[in-house]
């Protein structure tokens, strides 16, 4: 906890809004996208699928994978305790939201389901523009993977597919470069291994539109070292830290540049 306020101090610190930000490519973002204020009437579907997650006071096992799939926790949780310490906040899953309904991918990966709050949000997104946005999402647990399947379906999220296994196995075994997803979620293993594995197998996927959200780069100091190394990485040209998520993009065209951002 010292080490996540000691970070916060310094992001604030140095973060910036867009009215310091020159590439024309971010600033569009951050003035379209990130600080859309307007309300979206998906906003609600977003907060009933949440408030019926926190209403929710079965319990069930959680088990979670370490790198290299190894179990390193099993435990009965309260399914609303879950939702209320592992999910998103309302305010991310909005802006997950607008920045699918911003850059319209056609493919979305996500690796760590949960409970389904983020991807209930990469869903309305793709939803409301009408497109046939495919997304399959990975979740280790089967008990939790089973809840977010049941709150897809009683949400009317039809266009995910929810694949219960271990994470690096699935990467390891799928055909990634003929299904190049045009943006992966990275929310399943906060480690500086399997983050970096992750990284690297999916690589092959990226085109120059391809966007990647890493979740909790300051979470600690290994996954703090974890992004600076996703940053230094040749392929990489543009990011932009906002704190709990990383933007990465693979854009040819655009100089590289690191951003700090104020969401």
């Amino acid at each position: 906890m010292l080490f996540q306020i000691k970070s916060y101090l310094q992001f604030l610190w140095h973060s910036k809004n867009e009215h310091a930000v020159h590439s024309p490519f971010v600033f569009n973002l951050l003035t379209k996208c990130f600080y859309d204020k307007k309300q979206k009437p998906e906003y609600s579907v977003l907060r009933a699928y949440r408030n019926s997650l926190l209403a929710n006071t079965n319990t069930i096992e959680v088990t979670d994978f370490g790198a290299g799939s190894r179990v390193f926790t099993s435990n009965t949780r309260e399914i609303a305790q879950i939702a209320k310490t592992a999910g998103i906040s309302s305010k991310r899953a909005e802006l997950l939201f607008r920045i699918i309904h911003y850059f319209q991918p056609e493919s979305i990966l996500e690796i760590g389901t949960s409970l389904g709050l983020a991807t209930a949000a990469l869903s309305l997104g793709s939803r409301s523009l009408g497109t046939k946005t495919k997304i399959i999402t990975l979740e280790g647990c089967p008990e939790t993977a089973k809840i977010a399947q049941n709150q897809f379906t009683q949400f009317g999220l039809t266009n995910i597919n929810c694949a219960v296994t271990e994470f690096e196995r699935y990467l390891n075994n799928i055909e990634l470069e003929p299904l190049p997803f045009n943006l992966i979620f990275f929310d399943g293993n906060h480690s500086k291994k399997a983050t970096l594995d992750y990284f690297e197998l999916v690589l092959p996927t990226i085109t120059n539109e391809t966007l990647w959200i890493f979740d909790d780069i300051h979470w600690s100091a290994e996954m703090k070292q974890t992004w600076e190394i996703i940053k230094k990485h040749p392929k990489v040209t543009v990011t932009i830290d906002t704190f709990q998520w990383g933007f990465v993009f693979f854009r040819q065209e655009q100089p590289k540049e690191h951003f700090i951002i104020r969401v």
